[in-house]
């Protein structure tokens, strides 16, 4: 028996909401941006990875956060009287490392909940959605360091989720722009999380704390009303972007650009290094799409890029089983 799960992209602080704000997206043309594990029944516990971006990852599986993922949930499992039993486990890695689109993310939620279905499935076992959700913010805060559930949250549950200060919580689902398209565009260099974060200062100005209080709180205001244009011009982030842009080759030339041809928003997806751009126009989109495929992939040294450009919408539906 096996069970295999994908778990989305997404978008972590979507720039006005550092560390408590994120949407799960998925591009227009069906194809997933995002990770695939699968769960079988195996004679002894084992770990293989195969995708796009396997050789990203360390060669030695227990060095693998799926596999970390494993040993937390089997230790649950004890915990819960459950006996383990053993499985082999695949890892499709379609997402780029140090991406910005949650990459670590997609693989802790496509690994845990592959799991919980495959206990589901065989026994009728299972852990609920909020159980399993914190069990991914502990994953998440093995590798970034810190525990912020802004990809994984959104990739398990979909949608665009705010993060609140109640434990048993955690996330509240946002009401969002149907009609709107995300762009995503990946350079096809690496930005880890701490690289990331050692560049923020330590203190920030009153007036600073301010403006970001005053945005998030009239993003999540907008909303609610259904106010798309007001929702949008508050999409800044006066947090991360003012001082992790200069690792983002022509980050700042790609906005300025934007900007002017009318986007709704534009801003670092993450941790960076991929650029977002919003707009509820689908040839602007694609016109977008095609000028960051030109102007903002990096060229490696063979000639080609490991970057791409993917135009958008909401993921809804989270983390979910698929066949493959």
């Amino acid at each position: 028996m096996s069970v295999s799960v994908f778990a989305p992209a997404s978008i972590g602080n979507m720039s006005v909401g550092f560390d408590v704000l994120g949407v799960a997206v998925k591009p227009v043309d069906g194809s997933l941006l995002g990770d695939v594990v699968t769960v079988e029944s195996s004679s002894t516990d084992s770990l293989s990875v195969v995708g796009a971006f396997a050789n990203k990852l360390p060669q030695d599986p227990r060095e693998n956060i799926v596999w970390d993922c494993l040993q937390l949930f089997n230790q649950n499992l004890k915990d819960a009287d459950i006996v383990p039993v053993p499985v082999h486990i695949t890892l499709d890695k379609k997402m780029p490392v140090g991406s910005g689109l949650g990459s670590s993310a997609c693989s802790v939620v496509a690994a845990l909940e592959a799991l919980n279905c495959f206990y589901k499935a065989q026994f009728d076992q299972c852990f609920e959605q909020e159980h399993m959700l914190k069990l991914m913010g502990m994953m998440e805060a093995q590798i970034s360091g810190s525990l912020h559930y802004d990809n994984v949250a959104p990739c398990y549950y979909g949608g665009m989720q705010l993060m609140v200060p109640d434990e048993s919580v955690i996330c509240q689902t946002l009401p969002q722009f149907d009609d709107c398209y995300y762009v995503m565009a990946y350079p096809g260099i690496e930005v880890s999380t701490k690289a990331a974060r050692d560049v923020l200062p330590a203190h920030y100005s009153r007036k600073e704390v301010i403006t970001f209080g005053q945005n998030l709180a009239t993003f999540v205001d907008a909303c609610h009303r259904g106010n798309k244009a007001l929702a949008f011009s508050v999409v800044k982030d006066v947090v991360a972007e003012p001082f992790r842009k200069h690792l983002l080759p022509g980050f700042e030339q790609a906005c300025d650009y934007l900007n002017q041809q009318g986007c709704l928003a534009v801003g670092i997806s993450g941790s960076g290094p991929t650029l977002f751009c919003v707009t509820d126009d689908i040839s602007k989109a694609n016109a977008y799409a095609k000028w960051l495929n030109d102007n903002y992939l990096q060229t490696l040294s063979t000639g080609q890029s490991d970057g791409f450009v993917h135009v958008c919408r909401v993921d809804n539906q989270g983390a979910c089983q698929i066949n493959v």
